[in-house]
């Protein structure tokens, strides 16, 4: 297989691939900012959240939490609360209140597929690569959110968290998703996310590539320092990665 060529403005990290892949055969996709956009619905749902626990925006206590929530963005929900708060129960409840704010979002219309994303997954179905979706909500959430997109049955296999054991950055969900789908090995997978925790996982499960987008909150440097092996604008440019792998 030929290198590949990064999308232009950005340059491979060669250094840190975990293999030379003969071929890909299963990509692992994040949803939110990788191929789903929320405008910003994630956030505000963490905002209602802290709110109806008492820690009201403007302070000082909400602005440490948010900068967490920020730099955790791709981890288990259910983990950042837990951390936020320190307490089983109102991390809990925090969760809840979390995911039913996210779920008013989405019946609202705040998330929308990333332009060109479901079109990406259907190119790498049809020429024979397995695709998973992965996320850090609830399956609760995401199955509310795939049926919103009318995603139901778009990809292979969809996972959270308590599909796999552990959520990012653990490599758990990559490494169900080869099991699902019977890859031949974490050499010819791919894994693609907009988050510094997406690339971790990846990177924990030695993916042949891990590639990160620049639709979600991150910046290029940001997500080059997590160790991408490329960073490309979107998703819709993975299957040019592919491509010249």
């Amino acid at each position: 297989m030929t290198s590949p060529t990064a999308a232009p403005g950005t340059a491979p990290r060669a250094a840190h691939r975990a293999g030379s892949p003969d071929g890909i055969r299963l990509a692992v996709l994040d949803m939110a900012g990788t191929t789903v956009t929320d405008a910003g619905a994630v956030e505000d749902a963490f905002v209602q959240a802290l709110s109806q626990l008492d820690v009201p925006e403007g302070g000082v206590a909400h602005d440490r939490m948010m900068e967490h929530v920020r730099a955790t963005m791709g981890e288990s929900k259910i983990s950042v609360f837990r951390h936020l708060f320190g307490d089983e129960s109102k991390a809990e409840r925090a969760n809840d209140i979390f995911e039913r704010a996210y779920a008013e979002l989405v019946a609202a219309g705040r998330c929308k597929p990333i332009p060109g994303a479901r079109e990406t997954i259907e190119a790498l179905r049809a020429s024979g690569i397995a695709v998973v979706l992965n996320t850090g909500f609830s399956p609760r959430t995401r199955d509310s959110l795939l049926a919103s997109l009318g995603w139901l049955d778009l990809a292979d296999a969809v996972l959270s968290p308590a599909d796999a054991g552990r959520g990012r950055p653990y490599p758990d969900m990559v490494l169900t998703a080869l099991l699902r789908t019977g890859a031949p090995s974490v050499h010819h997978t791919v894994v693609v996310g907009d988050t510094p925790y997406d690339i971790e996982a990846g990177l924990r499960a030695g993916a042949g590539l891990v590639v990160a987008v620049l639709t979600g909150a991150h910046t290029e440097p940001q997500l080059r320092a997590a160790g991408a092996h490329y960073v490309i604008d979107s998703v819709r440019r993975l299957p040019d990665v592919l491509r010249g792998s």
